[in-house]
């Protein structure tokens, strides 16, 4: 599945995912909305939460993320082509970020991505470029094998919902 980044470029570039990412050629960074792909994109803010149902949209355009300082993210307008897609509840293991719900890195997004969407190999790839990637797949285990089962977003929601309720 190819993986594509709006990249803002206001993070420590020491410490971005994404560039990592793209150094290894397993993502393309794109600096303005235009030459971003409008595949399915990994919006917070978006009403429908990424599903296996979303797989075809992703395997023929692509999943796309927006990169950017977590001081910014609020303001940021996502207003890239494609269909907008939320992560459902997870935990972050990124070491600025660790145990923290929903703060994930790029890096953190696209796996949970890969793996809702039926990539777990890919998944595991991209984690395996970083110190704390496995870590990510062991704290979220039994989420991503729960969301990945789903059929749509509404399943989806309430399997985040239990978590939630915890």
């Amino acid at each position: 599945m190819d993986l594509h980044v709006r990249y803002e470029g206001d993070d420590d570039p020491d410490k971005c995912t994404a560039r990592k990412l793209s150094r290894f050629d397993l993502a393309e960074l794109h600096r303005s909305d235009r030459a971003t792909p409008g595949g399915v994109v990994l919006n917070p803010h978006a009403e429908q939460a990424l599903s296996p149902a979303d797989a075809e949209l992703a395997r023929e355009r692509g999943l796309v993320a927006l990169d950017c300082s977590w001081e910014s993210a609020g303001e940021k307008q996502f207003s890239m082509r494609g269909e907008h897609r939320a992560l459902p509840y997870l935990v972050a293991a990124n070491p600025v970020n660790f145990g923290r719900p929903m703060e994930l890195t790029t890096v953190e997004a696209f796996a949970a991505g890969l793996h809702i969407l039926g990539e777990p190999e890919q998944a595991d790839e991209i984690l395996g470029k970083f110190t704390w990637g496995e870590t990510f797949s062991e704290l979220n285990e039994e989420p991503l094998r729960r969301y990945a089962e789903c059929e749509d977003s509404s399943e989806i929601i309430e399997i985040q919902q239990e978590y939630l309720d915890r």
